[in-house]
C-alpha cells in the first residue's frame, strides 16, 4: 500500500471514528428545513445563545441561507469548543459552513479542517449543524 492510501485510510478512519463518537456523546435534533433534511449537534460546551442561533439556523430556511448559500449538496458547520459559535451577537471567525459537497463525508472533513486553521482554542474544532438534501 503506498503512503498516499496508507494516509487516505488514516483520515478515512479518523473521520469515521469521530462521527461514531459524536452520533454516541451528544443529543441530535433532526428536521427537515425547506428542501434540506438538518441535524443539530448539542454540544455541552454550546452557551443557550448558541443552541437558540443555531436552532433558528436549523428550523429556518432564510436563516440557513446565511450559512449555507446553496443546498444542493451535502453541508457542514463546524466550530471550536474553545472559540464557540457566537460572541458579542456574531458568528466568531473560526465557526465555519462548507457546501455543496458530494457526500456528508466530504462536508464534515473539509468544515473541520477549515475550522481547525482558524480557531485559536487548543480543542479541535467538531461539527454543530449538517445539512443534507432530503430524500
Amino acid at each position: 500500500m503506498g503512503r498516499k492510501t496508507m494516509r487516505t485510510a488514516g483520515i478515512l478512519a479518523a473521520v469515521l471514528w469521530a462521527g461514531i463518537a459524536q452520533a454516541q456523546d451528544v443529543p441530535v435534533e433532526t428536521g427537515v428545513n425547506g428542501g434540506s433534511a438538518v441535524s443539530l449537534y448539542l454540544h455541552p460546551f454550546l452557551t443557550p445563545e448558541e443552541v437558540s442561533t443555531l436552532r433558528v439556523v436549523a428550523s429556518n430556511e432564510q436563516a440557513l441561507s446565511l450559512f449555507v448559500s446553496s443546498r444542493s449538496g451535502h453541508a457542514a458547520l463546524a466550530v471550536s469548543p474553545e472559540d464557540g459559535f457566537v460572541r458579542s451577537g456574531a458568528p466568531v471567525p473560526s465557526a465555519v459552513a462548507l457546501g455543496d459537497l458530494p457526500d456528508a463525508a466530504a462536508a464534515r472533513m473539509a468544515a473541520l479542517a477549515e475550522c481547525d486553521k482558524l480557531r485559536k482554542g487548543a480543542a479541535p474544532c467538531v461539527v454543530v449543524l449538517e445539512v443534507a438534501p432530503s430524500s
